[in-house]
């Protein structure tokens, strides 16, 4: 992933253009993102989920019956949104569109990094181009046919409470 064209945006006479270095950083270390997608009539829908960064772009899963997954079938287009409340904190918008990922190799790597971040919580294996849930101590399936979500941003905003608003274009 190229670096992008990062410029201040909103801010007061102090305002800094806050570093795509830091903003990434944001991006891989958060917990909870929202996924907002439009529904089939144009109404907005909004919910949150966990994620990863890795490689340029963010990765997150959904199963095909999911309301978001309903949503990116006839409109990829997406906002992934995380943050910080706290004044001074970092909130992060990222806009991009979703495309499923299916190469086993990629999906290999994705579910490997979801062990590293969450500590094991999400033990992924993949399957026939799907992520699924396996539970080892009892040897069976728990969520089957997770489909693997990839957005590479295309604009990236970072807030950073009473300070500036900094535009990262790619």
């Amino acid at each position: 992933m190229s670096e992008p064209i990062s410029t201040l945006g909103h801010g007061g006479p102090n305002a800094v253009v806050t570093s795509w270095e830091e903003t990434r950083q944001a991006l891989e270390t958060a917990d909870l993102f929202l996924l907002s997608t439009v529904r089939t009539d144009g109404r907005p829908h909004v919910t949150p989920l966990v994620a990863v960064w890795h490689d340029g772009a963010i990765h997150f899963t959904a199963e095909n019956t999911a309301q978001k997954t309903v949503n990116l079938r006839e409109n990829p287009h997406v906002i992934l949104t995380t943050g910080n409340n706290p004044r001074g904190g970092l909130s992060v918008v990222v806009e991009g569109d979703a495309v499923q990922v299916t190469n086993q190799d990629t999906l290999e790597r994705l579910a490997s990094v979801w062990a590293t971040k969450w500590d094991g919580s999400w033990p992924y294996k993949v399957r026939n181009g799907y992520f699924y849930l396996y539970d080892e101590e009892t040897q069976r399936v728990l969520t089957d046919s997770n489909f693997v979500f990839s957005v590479k941003p295309t604009k990236v905003f970072s807030f950073v409470i009473g300070r500036s608003q900094t535009r990262h274009q790619f």
